[in-house]
């Protein structure tokens, strides 16, 4: 039996979803890594896998295109909760993950909410290799990039502000963070460029993945981040190259609230 996919993205963020509800699916690095290639694969950032959950409507296991498997993506959620929602019909639905339960509803003008719970803001939880104060951690960058907050959306985030995002060199500085011996899993970089107290430009260069079009827990870790930071409300349009998410931390429950658009591509069998 052939595993049926779907191609689907959020704002250009996008991801072959694999069916393996009735079936497992269990990849190899190498699979995964051919399925994600541009040239020659079908390409994608993540690769997702809808599995059976007994406390959810599924569980959602995730994959970098390097192979490596992630806790959280805020966009990937969005899309498997369309799928969801068209499937049951339902208000809302429960995405189970490596990073915790995440329940997604429907929005307005055909986009889908995420509540992705609360962010985590102690050091053990990002986690760092040792404890600092996560709303500006010591970790010096280069010239305008220092002090940035540092967030868990069940992935770890690091978010540096920047006066213009434009003209940061982000594929030279990102995979050197990335992999730096401060973030012991290694680390999604942002790069947010505040514009205003409601509207944040941002750049992501994602662990395992590289620069992407957009980030979904990028997008929520750099609100969360500039808040701290007093630079922003707790609610902004972030603005990145693929199009805009709404984000919201709460202040009710702390818990972080996504709201963007999703699209389907094509639908397929695996090869």
């Amino acid at each position: 039996m052939t595993h049926r996919f779907v191609k689907m993205n959020g704002l250009g963020n996008d991801f072959i979803v694999v069916e393996a509800r009735q079936q497992a699916f269990l990849p190899d690095t190498d699979t995964v890594r051919a399925l994600a290639r541009r040239q020659g694969g079908i390409g994608c950032d993540q690769l997702i896998a809808l599995e059976p959950s007994a406390k959810s409507n599924v569980f959602m296991r995730i994959w970098n295109a390097d192979g490596s498997e992630a806790g959280a993506c805020g966009n990937a959620t969005r899309c498997v909760g369309q799928i969801l929602l068209n499937e049951t019909g339902a208000a809302q639905v429960r995405i189970d993950t490596l990073g915790g339960v995440l329940i997604a509803s429907r929005g307005t003008d055909d986009t889908v909410t995420v509540d992705m719970g609360k962010p985590g803001l102690d050091w053990q939880q990002v986690p760092l290799a040792r404890a600092m104060d996560t709303r500006a951690i010591d970790l010096e960058a280069g010239p305008g990039l220092s002090a940035p907050g540092c967030v868990s959306m069940g992935n770890p985030h690091v978010v540096f502000f920047v006066t213009d995002v434009l003209a940061t060199p982000i594929t030279k500085i990102g995979p050197v963070i990335e992999h730096a011996p401060l973030f012991p899993q290694a680390v999604n970089v942002g790069f947010a460029q505040v514009l205003a107290r409601d509207r944040i430009r941002l750049k992501v260069w994602e662990r395992g993945a590289g620069l992407t079009l957009a980030c979904g827990t990028g997008a929520c870790a750099a609100l969360v981040a500039a808040h701290r930071q007093g630079l922003t409300d707790r609610k902004a349009v972030l603005i990145m190259d693929g199009g805009e998410l709404q984000i919201e931390w709460r202040q009710s429950d702390d818990h972080v609230l996504m709201t963007g658009p999703v699209e389907t591509e094509f639908e397929g069998l695996l090869p």
